[in-house]
């Protein structure tokens, strides 16, 4: 029998990448700072976090983030100095990743697909009465 265990914190880090918990820390660090700076700016309502990716060296992630205005986008980066204040308060790491803010394309993706399903459903005209899909 080897002396690794199945179970256990230490082995389940190992299998979870550092960068990948890191981001994942920030991610809620930065949904939570969100949260307290709605009560100060409401272009941050409707804004969410949707995932961080960290650099290795953590000198710089990005923020992603869905959005139904374009103001929020601008909102984010006037907030960006209290996020990494926020960071840099809640999490302790070697250093504080600077910030940039990228809106989510999996969203805008996942958007299309629904509206492409939508159209396909709501036009009958388009199908044969026997055909399903």
């Amino acid at each position: 029998m080897s002396g690794r265990s199945r179970r256990g914190s230490a082995h389940t880090a190992r299998q979870y990448p550092r960068t990948a918990r890191v981001n994942e820390i920030l991610r809620e660090v930065l949904a939570d700072a969100l949260e307290r700076l709605e009560d100060l700016d409401e272009r941050f309502e409707l804004l969410t976090i949707t995932a961080v990716e960290c650099d290795p060296d953590l000198r710089h992630a990005v923020v992603f983030f869905s959005s139904l205005d374009e103001a929020e986008a601008t909102a984010l980066a006037e907030a960006r100095v209290r996020l990494q204040s926020a960071i840099s308060s809640e999490v302790r790491l070697k250093r504080t990743p600077q910030l940039s803010f990228i809106a989510d394309p999996a969203v805008e993706a996942g958007q299309r697909v629904e509206d492409i399903l939508r159209s396909i459903h709501s036009d009958p005209e388009d199908h044969s009465p026997g055909e399903h899909w």
